[in-house]
């Protein structure tokens, strides 16, 4: 009742949020971004020296970027990791608290490595993907407000990477409300768009799996990840309906180790890493098992 009262308070006052996104960009961004990543300073101007290669980098507000890790010019398999609630630019590399697991940057990272080594020879690219605002807090995430811009802005990256990478695979996987983002982005996505992962997602935009036509959607979600006592519902304004981890979606299962919580579905060496390169890369998983 208590959680029910707090994503009430949304209808109250909504959050308010700045436009929706940056212009997408591709790998002739590379330079822009450096430049403009060094004109910032730190820690951002360390990640240019790096050599770190970014098709969005945005400072103000709490910030925007893309990361590409692998070679997005010949990449075959893209996968884009949608980040949720509260991740900031500040967070990309140190994570939510300081909690290095939950950094976009090192997730995106782990994903290419386990990509690498369950197929060397496949051309890959992670798209480490904060190019949009993602709300503050229980109460502006009970809204779909900024997954909707959130949307706009990886609807318009999709069409990029279709258009650039016409003969690519596009798996997306959004974690807790970045799933939503990848949800509503799903409706319109170019073909190129073929799986949609939900890791602990709040939502998809749809009740269920067939809803999104033909775009496969996976579903994983820990028995103790807090995600599953949300209500269920969904109301002008308010909510996001059937959670894709929940049996009545019916979205392909993932496995998911125990005791990992909100946060860690992509920890290396855990079942649900393993399981969602061989998606990116197949566009199916062994590990997943039969469909619920």
């Amino acid at each position: 009742m208590g959680l029910a009262t707090v994503l009430g308070a949304g209808l109250v006052a909504p959050p308010a949020a700045s436009a929706g996104g940056v212009p997408a960009g591709f790998v002739e961004a590379y330079p822009a971004t450096a430049a403009a990543m060094q004109a910032a300073g730190p820690p951002y101007a360390g990640w240019a020296a790096e050599g770190r290669r970014f098709l969005v980098f945005d400072p103000r507000g709490d910030g925007r970027a893309v990361e590409v890790v692998g070679d997005l010019a010949t990449a075959d398999r893209i996968a884009v990791l949608i980040p949720g609630v509260g991740t900031r630019l500040p967070d990309f590399d140190r994570g939510l608290g300081g909690v290095t697991r939950r950094a976009l940057a090192r997730q995106a990272r782990d994903l290419y490595a386990a990509l690498r080594a369950a197929a060397p020879h496949t051309r890959v690219a992670v798209l480490a993907w904060l190019g949009y605002d993602p709300p503050d807090g229980f109460v502006a995430a009970a809204t779909p407000v900024s997954a909707r811009r959130g949307a706009l802005a990886l609807g318009e990256q999709l069409r990029t990477l279709a258009e650039q990478r016409p003969a690519a695979r596009v798996t997306l996987i959004g974690h807790s409300y970045g799933a939503l983002v990848a949800g509503l982005a799903a409706v319109d996505a170019p073909a190129q768009v073929t799986d949609l992962v939900s890791l602990g997602g709040v939502g998809a935009g749809v009740d269920r799996a067939d809803q999104l036509g033909g775009i496969r959607i996976w579903a994983a979600e820990a028995t103790d990840d807090w995600i599953r006592h949300l209500p269920q519902v969904r109301l002008p304004g308010i909510g996001h309906g059937v959670r894709p981890g929940d049996s009545s979606f019916d979205a392909r299962p993932l496995p998911a180790a125990a005791a990992i919580g909100h946060d860690g579905y992509l920890l290396p060496g855990g079942p649900t890493l393993d399981a969602l390169a061989d998606i990116v890369l197949h566009g199916a998983t062994e590990a997943a098992g039969a469909r619920r």
